[in-house]
């Protein structure tokens, strides 16, 4: 797949980023030989389920997709509407849009009586894009629509640790957004290199992890720092475990810019980034290349660890599947541990899904397909032929994600990624405020001191000239 986390930053990455930085899962199913799943051609020629909610009027309805038709994604949704027409006759007009729909299609069409019926896209992007200026209705009903498993309905087979989030929540309160992919983040390592790892406990287990990679003669960390947003997870991770969910995205709004200052929690976390960058972990000219030259060093074992999105596997395996020969890497993963002093225990996901616009002419069918989608044959494609996770419990998942899924499922708190902070005034505040200084800290050229300052007299600045 090409990475949804790059979806989700659409607003503030380049479209060649936003196809690029993104893992792509092999035409094997799963990219996992060993699993019990379809490969592709099994899954793309299996029947198609019954449809459990059929529209009892609606006879079309319209979709505009984030997905080319050519991504693993797009084949499963066009699978899923092969048979939702084949079932109910229903005639689906999709348009494979990619991944910067919203802000040159979906937004720019709201005030025109050419919307889309239906559209996806993370949770993060939609609320900026369309759900602020009321572009979307309520999808709360399709929790409650049959899918095609007896008497199952969507709220039966879906996580609401996934949906039921205040991030999926328009200004009415209500839910916009159903969710048929999640993503999560995680420490990666070579199993093979990096042998009996227990998983780090304490930050200083996690130093000491590096410290040995350094010993043995390697490079600690990989980092493409040229891509803002995978900067800023450290960060992010870190500072939630003080503030909770949803407590970044609090301090980001206050106009005064005082909220990073009153909570020791921030400067705790900004501590611990500067203690990496400090440290001499990361690989040389991680600071320098491209994308994802330093990603693909990772995978040739020149580093220890790697820090990014549920999508590194399938994105490093093709990587290594395009250079020939049979060397592979042995995914390992972990979470970030719990630093010192912090009492909230938080996982980061970002969920994909469908939302509904407000002008939609067909929604009844529009929702009826969103619930086929959860039907267990249909969605079982996302692992199976994108090598991802979905927000079901029961489906297959890869090898290499299923302590990332084993996190999802916890009953840690659930942020989004970044805790929605790239959202914020439609991805200025992150581009205006946040990531330069956090580039400055994580490359050492600022104390944890000054990061906090800076974010508290720049966000001021900011929200002084933004409405």
């Amino acid at each position: 797949m090409r990475s949804t986390r790059c979806a989700a930053l659409a607003l503030a990455v380049t479209s060649a980023l936003g196809l690029a930085a993104c893992g792509s899962g092999k035409g094997d199913g799963g990219g996992e030989a060993a699993l019990a799943l379809p490969g592709v051609a099994e899954y793309l020629a299996a029947p198609c389920p019954e449809v459990g909610t059929k529209p009892a009027t609606d006879k079309e309805f319209t979709y505009w997709s984030m997905w080319t038709a050519d991504e693993p994604q797009g084949k499963v949704l066009a699978k899923a509407i092969k048979c939702f027409t084949e079932k109910t006759g229903v005639k689906v007009d999709v348009q494979w849009l990619g991944r910067k729909l919203l802000t040159q299609n979906v937004a720019p069409a709201l005030n025109t009586d050419t919307v889309p019926d239906l559209f996806d896209q993370d949770i993060s992007q939609v609320k900026a894009a369309v759900v602020a200026p009321g572009g979307t209705q309520p999808v709360e009903d399709v929790l409650d629509y049959k899918i095609g498993e007896g008497d199952k309905r969507v709220r039966d087979v879906i996580a609401p640790s996934s949906y039921d989030i205040p991030q999926n929540k328009g200004a009415d309160g209500k839910i916009f957004e159903i969710p048929y992919e999640l993503l999560g983040n995680a420490w990666w390592y070579n199993k093979d290199l990096i042998k009996d790892l227990q998983p780090p406990r304490t930050m200083d287990d996690l130093f000491a992890l590096f410290d040995k990679a350094k010993a043995d003669g390697m490079a600690a960390v990989s980092q493409d720092g040229d891509i803002n947003f995978y900067n800023a997870y450290f960060f992010t991770q870190l500072a939630a475990r003080y503030v909770g969910a949803g407590g970044l995205e609090k301090a980001a709004q206050d106009k005064t810019g005082q909220a990073w200052k009153a909570d020791p929690g921030p400067l705790k976390a900004a501590e611990l980034v500067e203690r990496l960058a400090k440290g001499g972990y990361f690989i040389d000219g991680w600071d320098a290349a491209k994308f994802p030259q330093i990603q693909q060093r990772w995978a040739d074992g020149d580093a220890a660890f790697l820090f990014v999105g549920s999508w590194g596997p399938s994105e490093t395996r093709e990587y290594l599947s395009k250079q020939g020969g049979t060397k592979g890497v042995a995914y390992g993963s972990f979470q970030f541990p719990q630093p010192e002093g912090a009492t909230h225990r938080v996982v980061e996901q970002l969920p994909i899904g469908f939302a509904v616009t407000a002008k939609a002419k067909h929604p009844e069918a529009a929702k009826a397909f969103i619930a086929y989608m959860l039907n267990k044959d249909i969605l079982s494609g996302i692992p199976a032929v994108a090598d991802n996770l979905t927000p079901r419990a029961d489906l297959a998942v890869p090898d290499s994600l299923k302590d990332v899924k084993a996190a999802l499922e916890s009953d840690a708190e659930h942020a989004i990624f970044m805790d929605g902070l790239d959202a914020l005034a439609a991805g200025k505040w992150v581009d205006n405020v946040f990531y330069p200084l956090n580039n400055d800290l994580l490359k050492g050229k600022i104390t944890a001191g000054q990061f906090i300052d800076g974010l508290a007299a720049k966000q001021a600045e900011f929200w002084k000239t933004t409405a």
